[in-house]
């Protein structure tokens, strides 16, 4: 056991020796150029991949922003256009219904007024044809009298044909 304990204590870490120090800078030499050689181009391009993405995503963020705030723009446009043509709507509605009432209205009264001057005159006409119709039956219940009257007395006075005459000339007056 001494031999082992002698052997470590010639190592120093402190203080290391030529060779150590020769392998160590070699084996790190080594192993920075394959890191070189495999790892850094294809870390570096993983990079470069990473910050052009990231730069494009950016860009395209900034241009969904400005398309966005365009469309925005756009729609705030739009409703004010849509505003302004409902009220145009709505104010065309209104005097439509509006005129429409007012026809109706005038349509209404002329019916009203044709209706109540065909009425007048279909009341003349009954009147007319009532007092005619009146007319004929007391000269026909006149003539019935008269010819009672006259056969009943018809013996050839000459008062009662006179008087029958002056009936007959006041009848073609009337």
């Amino acid at each position: 056991m001494e031999l082992i304990f002698l052997a470590d204590m010639s190592f120093n870490p402190i203080k290391p020796d030529f060779g150590l120090i020769a392998w160590t800078a070699f084996i790190f030499l080594i192993f920075w150029f394959m890191m070189a050689k495999f790892a850094f181009g294809p870390i570096r391009d993983a990079l470069k991949k990473r910050n052009g993405d990231i730069e494009d995503a950016l860009a395209m963020a900034e241009k969904a922003k400005s398309e966005m705030a365009n469309l925005k723009s756009e729609n705030e446009a739009l409703m004010a256009q849509t505003r302004e043509e409902r009220a145009l709507i709505l104010r065309e509605a209104k005097e439509t219904r509006e005129s429409i009432v007012k026809e109706a209205k005038e349509k209404a009264k002329e019916e009203a007024n044709r209706i109540v001057a065909d009425a007048r005159q279909e009341i003349s006409n009954q009147k007319m044809a009532a007092m005619a119709e009146i007319k004929s039956e007391a000269g026909n219940m006149a003539l019935q009298i008269a010819e009672k009257v006259i056969r009943k007395q018809l013996a050839g006075d000459a008062d009662q044909l006179a008087y029958a005459n002056g009936l007959v000339d006041d009848m073609k007056l009337n």
